[in-house]
């Protein structure tokens, strides 16, 4: 009778025991799934580190051969300036907001007294300095150097960012071109403020001897009027404007490093320069 009260109670022993050891196991199999990365997704993120590595080099020596084949150092166009120019220039190709028959990109750096030859205009394509030039800062931004910038009416402030090149016009000042702005919060209300690019008789040297620095616009990149047609023939139709000023308060999604490496990969240039 003993035995059989003994070996009753291991059955009912053994069998709550069973549903024990098989969550443990459970458990266990869940923990090493979810905590134990698999070897082939170790790789995988070694191979994508691996392109992105590589795709930034190759990105950094393009800009480099592209900023010597155009003597810009010579022409004293910042690196860091032109590398912020070109990363914004990516990311509007990639998402189709520039031209693809005019590879071109305007650079004008407003850290630079307004004696100094501020404008740069690039064709990427033929590897060419096109113009390097006088530009106009607006009067409220300050008097030599533009020191304010502003997105709102009346302000007659320059606006820093990324710009895309539309039609042309005839107005009070000449042919003159419409900007878009494209940085939210900096420049997007440049067609309403009718901030253009246009010539005018205070960007010139003959104003810098007679003041010693050049007139100031309403908020326009004014340019010299001998050079003007030229420039703006060369830049229409949805090219790329990038103003860079000393304000560090500006930010950009087009200035995302990163997303323009991933555009820069996919397209031509990283299969001319590999």
């Amino acid at each position: 009778m003993k035995k059989r009260i003994f070996r009753g109670a291991s059955f009912i022993l053994l069998t709550l025991s069973l549903p024990a050891i098989g969550w443990s196991l459970k458990d266990s199999d869940e923990i090493k799934s979810t905590t134990v990365p698999s070897h082939n997704t170790e790789i995988r993120a070694e191979e994508t580190n691996a392109v992105k590595l590589s795709s930034k080099v190759l990105f950094d020596q393009y800009l480099q051969d592209l900023y010597t084949s155009t003597n810009l150092k010579q022409a004293s166009l910042d690196f860091e300036v032109f590398k912020k120019a070109l990363t914004g220039y990516y990311n509007f190709k990639n998402s189709n907001l520039i031209s693809t028959e005019k590879q071109v990109i305007s650079i004008v750096d407003f850290t630079k007294a307004s004696t100094e030859k501020r404008l740069w205009i690039i064709d990427i394509a033929a590897k060419k300095l096109l113009f390097n030039t006088l530009v106009a800062h607006g009067q409220g931004s300050g008097n030599n150097y533009a020191t304010s910038f502003s997105n709102t009416a009346n302000s007659h402030q320059s606006s820093l960012g990324f710009y895309v090149t539309s039609n042309t016009y005839f107005g009070k000042h000449g042919l003159s071109l419409k900007l878009n702005g494209m940085d939210t919060n900096y420049n997007t209300n440049a067609l309403d403020r009718a901030v253009v690019v246009h010539g005018a008789e205070y960007v010139s040297e003959e104003f810098i001897k007679q003041h010693g620095r050049l007139g100031r616009s309403h908020g326009c990149p004014a340019l010299p009027v001998a050079l003007t047609p030229a420039i703006i023939e060369a830049i229409k139709g949805k090219t790329t404007l990038f103003i860079n000023g000393p304000s560090e308060k500006y930010a950009s999604t087009y200035l995302d490093e990163e997303l323009a490496l991933t555009n820069f990969g996919q397209g031509s240039q990283l299969q001319a320069t590999l």
